[in-house]
């Protein structure tokens, strides 16, 4: 299982006014995760890297959800997509079998935003079950905990057929700095 630590902070479980403070810290979460998935290859804009804050709070308004903030985004194809396109272009014709659902459901990811400070197995089996009917295989959690035990028991046994990562934001300390950027755990 992944766990990577981004600097961030906690959200807000309804809906409320948020402070200007947690506005910024959801930015620099947001913005970081997109330079993270661009650097991935996967297609992100400069705009989405560079927003601004009063870009953002047009986008999600000030009284935004974490989970308002899901990203879906699709691979930048690379040479080697050329040849698979090509095998699957004469699969389609000349078999009429079509692989083309499952080529552009590999190259997606999602990547959610929960609103419980710590996930567990329900939040999980919503985000898989949306994976699942959308034929997305891969997606990022940016949780403000760690997870509770029965969700990364979760993550370990779909880890076959889903691959998860998760970005844990950390608190500041008390000398006003952020904690660690990276623990990682893979599932």
């Amino acid at each position: 299982m992944n766990t990577h630590i981004i600097s961030g902070e906690r959200g807000t479980k309804e809906k409320m006014t948020l402070t200007e403070e947690e506005i910024k810290r959801l930015l620099r979460i947001r913005k970081t995760v997109m330079q993270m998935l661009k650097d991935r290859g996967y297609f992100v804009g400069d705009f989405e890297i560079k927003m601004t804050r009063e870009q953002f709070e047009s986008k999600y308004g000030n009284n935004m959800k974490r989970e308002d903030l899901v990203i879906n985004k699709t691979k930048r194809n690379d040479s080697s997509d050329q040849v698979i396109l090509f095998i699957l272009l004469f699969f389609y014709l000349f078999i009429n079998f079509s692989f083309t659902n499952w080529w552009f459901c590999t190259k997606q990811i999602y990547v959610f935003f929960p609103e419980e400070a710590k996930v567990g197995v329900k939040t999980m089996k919503t985000y898989t079950n949306r994976m699942k009917s959308e034929n997305v295989f891969r997606a990022i959690l940016v949780v403000q905990q760690n997870l509770t035990p029965f969700a990364r028991t979760c993550i370990n046994e779909i880890s076959t057929k889903f691959h998860l990562e998760v970005f844990q934001v950390k608190k500041k300390n008390r000398s006003g700095f952020f904690y660690g950027v990276l623990l990682l755990l893979y599932a």
